[in-house]
């Protein structure tokens, strides 16, 4: 399907100044979240560079004289080399939603703004002491990927999926969000950190997804909202969209009734968000389009 089916959603303002100093402060939280503990503490298989000894033997003829233990040696009286367990730069995984509910907002920027600030500061902080970045778009006819790697290559390569915008109205996404969340745990192999950016409005079966996805990684859910999604204001009869069909409903507001029986489902699906996020171990962290996104962002993490 062409890209023509995405764009610049009416509206958009960008996610607003991310300052450097602020999107350091978020390494540190974005590092304990993943495991624990540093990226370069993250072990991987074998033996090689590092610090954590794997083994000491002699030498032998092709091993590299630098890894010669003198105390070893002199102990013995004979040569022997130190092999270290090697280290490993974390990966993170991040899901991006481009589907059509997220060209939405009636504050100070769209979801999709802020789904796209929240994606550049994690790119950002994921590929400092040499981490890699991979990015997978869901919500668009057309699938973007951008494969795991550092640097500026990685940083750019995920810029401009973001860039691409968000998908049209009418134009619902091929695949549900609980298909995407498992693709996402084939493509993830190795484990490491993943950050699902979503309003998380689809009826699938993503937080079971969601659980198995966390039994090899650590999971972020960063919820995107507006708060007139919350609730309806008394503004007589109006006409409202439905995003992802592109179909047009007239409701009258001026019912307390329905005012009330849709600010009930909306608690309740914020609800079933909240301990679907829960059971599968993860972190959900709101963002929402009237306040700070990064310093929310930062917040949640911590």
């Amino acid at each position: 399907m062409s890209r023509s089916l995405l764009a610049d959603p009416p509206g958009r303002q960008g996610p607003g100044r991310t300052p450097p100093a602020a999107v350091a402060a978020l390494d540190l939280a974005i590092a304990r979240r993943a495991a624990g503990r540093l990226p370069g503490d993250h072990v991987a298989a074998g033996v090689g560079l590092g610090t954590e000894l794997a083994q000491l033997r002699p030498y032998v003829e092709g091993d590299d004289i630098r890894q010669l233990d003198p105390a070893a040696s002199a102990r013995t009286n004979e040569p022997h080399v130190r092999l270290q367990v090697p280290e490993r730069a974390l990966t993170t995984w991040v899901l991006l939603d481009v589907s059509p509910s997220m060209a939405f907002g009636t504050h100070t920027r769209l979801k999709s703004d802020v789904a796209a600030g929240a994606a550049t500061v994690v790119s950002r902080i994921a590929t400092r002491r040499g981490g890699r970045i991979g990015l997978m778009r869901w919500g668009a006819e057309e699938e973007a990927l951008v494969p795991p790697r550092g640097g500026r290559r990685a940083l750019g390569a995920i810029d401009r999926v973001i860039r691409e915008g968000v998908a049209a109205d009418g134009t619902a996404p091929p695949h549900d969000f609980a298909h995407a969340i498992r693709r996402l745990s084939l493509l993830a192999r190795q484990p490491g950190l993943t950050v699902v950016i979503s309003d998380f409005r689809d009826d699938s079966a993503w937080p079971r997804a969601l659980a198995a996805l966390s039994h090899r990684h650590r999971v972020v859910a960063v919820e995107i909202s507006d708060p007139r999604e919350h609730s309806l204001p008394d503004a007589g009869s109006v006409v409202v969209r439905d995003p992802e069909t592109g179909r047009d409903v007239e409701v009258n507001t001026s019912s307390q009734r329905l005012r009330d029986a849709y600010a009930a489902a909306e608690a309740q699906r914020r609800t079933e968000i909240l301990d679907g996020v829960r059971r599968a171990r993860g972190r959900h962290v709101p963002l929402s389009t009237s306040r700070d996104w990064l310093r929310d962002l930062g917040r949640g993490l911590r």
